[in-house]
């Protein structure tokens, strides 16, 4: 898909631009108050389109859309309003869901380009950089399909090709095209993140994962990827990660990218990211119902890959470094037992009471390794418990933290992408949760704060260094009929790292 932006007027009939399309796109506010673009078109129109609206056919409820098609004295061949409520309740959520709805609409239609004059609406707190990131994400999300799988993939889809974002007031600054440039970056990121995690196990295994972090290093030579075996990580004395995978037959790889976008003294982001690709709970078996969606036990270090790629294709002057400690979860005469006692990486012991609990067991070394980066700030991502859907739902991810100033800067770039996260406590009274009788700690902590004993746990490795942690159990896939991966959260770490760069961090 192809994104511009231009300056000019929606009608047929202007004396310094003609913008041709399949579709021009205008909004309408509550009781058919029509936005300053369709304003424009109507009167070009001759009052065709405000004659509608009084027919009662489009009143202007947010998301709610009317098709036009050969509306006098207009350059494209359709014209599609858009509904946006009420002009003083327009904020980033409604704006969201009229996006959504409005890209769903034209995606519908014939069309192969489009122009949209909805960067300039009044959105609260929101300038028109954001609205069209927005639009970018909006048209990618409702644009993605999954059937590389399938038999028969659908044949002859529809395509919308080309998309320009239209201003009647502004000019296409510079701020606006970074921001145009970045969205489809992100929106590019996340695509990839939703197919790695919509692949089956037997497809995308460890080994699949590792061949995808080659192939970014291939395409993008700011990228230099490395892949550490069983045997290496043997000698490192991760004993704590190869517990997880002794009973697959699929090897356990631990896959580093490297992206240097900065001055190689500048010390890096180091980002982690949880690679089960598939999740039986081993021994300590899960139940059979849906234990298929564990397929996106992976989906963290799926958002690192593609946050590695959105910040390469952006050029971003940052270096980060991505890790992802990556493995099965099987049950068989070889894999770990409750009650097994295994050394981490860091010398510490651990008892291993539920062997579901496994993401914090491959972590915990993937966090001692990235140590060995000199890190500036090192974020987690894990797909870790479900004490968190349970605390949050499927609306924000849950936020640990070392340092508060950190989550704050995480919360922020999640409320701008409105890929947004919640803070969560992880204060010393609940780490007791996690004492063992017979080894320096246990892997649960029982049912009570499920979600922060579990970031206790990993909290126990990060001492070294800046650090907080994703925990994207709720967020990182839908069940249902919408079941899918969401490519949450590339957008909020993609933002924080972008936010990094312009504040000269």
């Amino acid at each position: 898909m192809e994104f511009s932006i231009k300056q000019g007027s929606p009608e047929k009939h202007v004396s310094s631009a003609k913008l041709r399309s399949g579709c021009v796109m205008v909004g309408v506010f509550d009781g058919g108050k029509l936005a300053d673009s369709a304003q424009v078109l109507d009167t070009s129109a001759q009052h065709y389109i405000s004659e509608i609206i009084a027919r009662g056919d489009m009143t202007g409820k947010a998301a709610s859309t009317l098709l036009l098609h050969n509306v006098p004295n207009v350059a494209s061949e359709r014209v599609l309003l858009l509904g946006l409520g009420k002009r003083a309740e327009l904020d980033s959520r409604q704006y969201r869901d009229c996006m959504r709805a409005a890209m769903r609409a034209l995606q519908a239609t014939s069309a192969k380009d489009a122009l949209l004059y909805l960067a300039e609406l009044p959105v609260k707190g929101r300038d028109s950089a954001w609205c069209i990131s927005q639009a970018v994400l909006a048209a990618y999300e409702t644009a993605y399909r999954f059937d590389r799988l399938k038999s028969k993939p659908e044949k002859d889809k529809k395509v919308l090709r080309k998309i320009q974002f239209g201003l009647l007031t502004e000019k296409p600054s510079s701020a606006l095209e970074s921001a145009l440039t970045q969205a489809v970056a992100i929106a590019q990121g996340m695509v990839l993140a939703k197919d790695l995690g919509n692949l089956p196990g037997n497809v995308c295994t460890p080994s699949y994962l590792a061949q995808q972090a080659i192939t970014l290093a291939k395409t993008h030579k700011s990228i230099k990827t490395t892949v550490l075996e069983e045997k290496d990580m043997q000698k490192l004395g991760m004993g704590s990660l190869l517990s997880v995978t002794q009973g697959s037959a699929e090897p356990a790889k631990l896959i580093t990218l490297e992206y240097h976008g900065a001055d190689k003294k500048q010390k890096p982001v180091v980002l982690v990211g949880k690679g089960i690709t598939f999740d039986s709970g081993g021994i300590s078996l899960k139940p059979g119902a849906e234990m298929d969606e564990m397929k996106y036990d992976m989906c963290g270090a799926a958002s690192v890959l593609g946050v590695m790629q959105a910040i390469a294709e952006m050029g971003l002057k940052l270096n980060v470094v991505g890790i992802i400690p990556s493995s099965d979860n099987m049950p068989s005469g070889t894999a770990t037992k409750p009650g097994d006692i295994v050394t981490s990486m860091s010398g510490q012991t651990i008892e291993i009471l539920n062997t579901d609990a496994e993401g914090r067991l491959v972590l915990c070394d993937a966090l001692t390794y990235a140590a060995k980066f000199e890190p500036d700030t090192v974020i987690d991502i894990a797909t870790l418990t479900g004490a968190c859907v349970i605390a949050l739902g499927h609306v924000a991810s849950g936020l640990y933290s070392n340092q508060d100033k950190l989550a704050q800067e995480l919360l922020a770039a999640g409320e701008q992408t409105q890929d947004r996260a919640w803070h969560m406590p992880l204060w010393e009274e609940y780490q007791s949760q996690l004492d063992s009788n017979f080894a320096d700690m246990q892997n649960i902590g029982g049912r009570p704060a499920g979600s922060i004993t579990a970031a206790c746990f990993l909290s126990r490795y990060t001492k070294e260094y800046r650090w907080a942690h994703l925990d994207i159990a709720g967020t990182a896939w839908k069940s249902g009929k919408e079941k899918g991966a969401t490519g949450r959260p590339v957008p909020l770490l993609a933002q924080y790292l972008i936010n990094r760069v312009a504040g000269g961090k």
